[in-house]
């Protein structure tokens, strides 16, 4: 399936309602930094720090998948493809026996004390690890490996052999996991551990990166619009016989609908941050059901999930998010934010990190989307000020503070791939 087939396919799925009143318009502002010699720059800076490696960026030994997922595309104009090939591999040669995909694999003289890591006798001198409370491992490596595929034609990786099987059964298998292991019946979606938007710490326990008994189970728009997503690549580029299109088309309606009816609250216009399977982490005093959450929305935007009304109207929402928040960017992650103490985790105190922090990673990710809908005003907008700090900062960062200051990595390469792409996109539509 081409991707105008696999597009024409979201569209003729029903979207949301949209039968309240919808938010008042609000015009974008002029822009200084959506330049043609900015855009450049900023592009030959990304190209520049994709071409040194695949790791996450600096302070991280890892390869990371839902990291790679981001900059592939950029990573396959500017690196050999057999090295994009081979770290694809890899993730398949971690790959366990339930079928699960590893978060990533790092060198063993590296991997430190603490975590829970994985040999694999096919990755001698490596170790590979986990972080249990996400469920978007599987679903990027699969959208990794259609990006691969479709920009270098290189459809052999599917029939390469890893552990007795080619690639693309296991593939099938990363799938399956899915839904033998994170699926709940009840509601026909994917489960995680709570978390806040896309991150990967939940509440309970210091750390928060391992599912345990404590652990309040939920369902998000993150997780399951990376489904969708992974869905739609895997019959696009799969190699799947007749059974197996139908089969997964079937799944595809299914766990779309079943978003659209309790994920989606149409009285606020927007998704609800949790369904929760074993009662919630937080105090009854916080009221979740406000927080909104910029990252999942964008991806579920992403997914085809939202009409172009509901696209322009969820830009303005998270604008006004930003405005109340004396925020930089939509990148930040939500508004309003977890109350402190709410996550043991100290780093995800308000506005630090998955909680309010400014994230480029998924920001950019919205700012493309704006671009596919031909909302053009709102993705200059957006990505303007996305721009300045690159420039400012002369380098990518993780993540940002309301006030803009950088924080994390300050080579982040998921900043990287997301702004050229979104700078890639947008000067095709001169």
């Amino acid at each position: 399936m081409n991707k105008n087939i696999a597009l024409a396919m979201l569209v003729a799925l029903a979207v949301p309602g949209t039968s309240l009143a919808q938010t008042k318009a609000i015009a974008p502002k002029a822009q200084k930094n959506v330049t043609p010699a900015v855009m450049n720059q900023v592009k030959t800076m990304a190209e520049a720090l994709i071409k040194k490696g695949f790791t996450a960026g600096d302070g991280y030994g890892e390869v990371w998948i839902r990291d790679l997922n981001t900059f592939i595309e950029l990573s396959c104009k500017v690196n050999d493809k057999s090295q994009i090939r081979k770290h694809l591999i890899t993730f398949f040669q971690f790959q366990q026996a339930d079928g699960s995909i590893l978060d990533g694999y790092i060198p063993s003289k590296q991997a430190g004390s603490e975590g829970t890591f994985y040999k694999s006798d096919l990755v001698p001198g490596y170790l590979g690890h986990k972080n249990t409370v996400e469920t978007d491992q599987e679903t990027s490596l699969i959208q990794a490996i259609a990006k691969y595929i479709n920009i270098t034609g290189d459809k052999s990786i599917l029939n390469e052999q890893v552990a007795g099987l080619p690639v693309k059964k296991q593939m099938e298998r990363a799938m399956d996991f899915l839904l033998k292991e994170r699926f709940n019946e009840k509601y026909g979606l994917i489960w995680g551990a709570t978390t806040a938007d896309w991150g990967d710490v939940q509440p309970e326990q210091g750390w928060g990166v391992v599912i345990d008994e404590n652990t309040h189970r939920a369902i998000d728009i993150y997780d399951n619009a990376m489904f969708l997503i992974a869905i739609n690549d895997f019959i696009e580029v799969g190699d799947l016989n007749p059974a197996e299109i139908t089969k997964w088309k079937g799944i595809y309606k299914s766990v779309r609908q079943n978003i659209n009816k309790y994920l989606w609250d149409d009285k606020a216009q927007k998704y609800i941050p949790h369904i929760y399977l074993n009662g919630s982490p937080f105090p009854a005093s916080f009221d979740e059901s406000k927080v909104y959450y910029h990252g999942g929305t964008a991806v579920a935007i992403e997914a085809g999930l939202l009409s172009k009304k509901q696209v322009k109207e969820a830009y303005e929402k998270m604008q006004k998010n930003v405005k109340d928040a004396n925020a930089a960017t939509i990148g930040l992650t939500l508004y309003p934010v977890y109350p402190a103490g709410t996550f043991q985790n100290k780093v995800m105190g308000p506005y630090s990190y998955q909680n309010g922090g400014d994230w480029t990673w998924f920001g950019g990710r919205m700012v493309t989307q704006l671009i596919r809908y031909n909302l053009l005003a709102e993705a200059k907008e957006a990505l303007d000020p996305m721009l300045a700090r690159v420039i400012s900062n002369n380098g990518f960062y993780e993540w940002y503070t309301p006030d803009n200051k950088p924080k994390g990595s300050s080579s982040f390469r998921g900043e990287a791939g997301v702004l050229w792409t979104a700078i890639t996109a947008l000067e095709k539509k001169k």
